[in-house]
């Protein structure tokens, strides 16, 4: 499965190295903020998957629910001139870092049990 992720990985690269897009930097606000969406909901994807509750649905929705509210904050703040992408930024920022702080708990204790297991001596017959 993991080799799924990789190639598709490879091949978004190379594409991207082949066929170079430049956007306009009136458009920076927006690419920071649907970024920063998708890496939320990315990382929310992980800590569901390690935590064995991952819903592909809740994923889906979370993406593009977190994308329409953050782009609509910048959309609404660019029309105010007011900058109410950062309420956007930090709030998905907040739960990056919440995420990727639980999804390295978890691999911690996924290692340590596994070490002691290693560690334990087999029960004699």
């Amino acid at each position: 499965m993991i080799w799924i992720v990789l190639v598709g990985l490879a091949l978004g690269m190379l594409v991207g190295l082949a066929f170079p897009v430049v956007l306009p930097g009136a458009f920076a606000h927006y690419l920071s903020i649907a970024l920063l969406a998708a890496l939320d909901s990315v990382f929310g994807g992980v800590r569901g998957s390690l935590e064995n509750r991952f819903d592909a649905t809740m994923f889906i929705t979370g993406l593009v629910s977190n994308a329409i509210l953050a782009a609509g904050l910048t959309y609404v703040g660019d029309k105010l001139g007011v900058p109410l992408y950062y309420a956007a930024l930090f709030a998905l920022g907040f739960r990056i870092f919440q995420n990727l702080g639980a999804i390295r708990h978890l691999l911690q204790d996924r290692w340590r049990a596994r070490r002691a297991a290693r560690e334990r001596p087999a029960p004699r017959d």
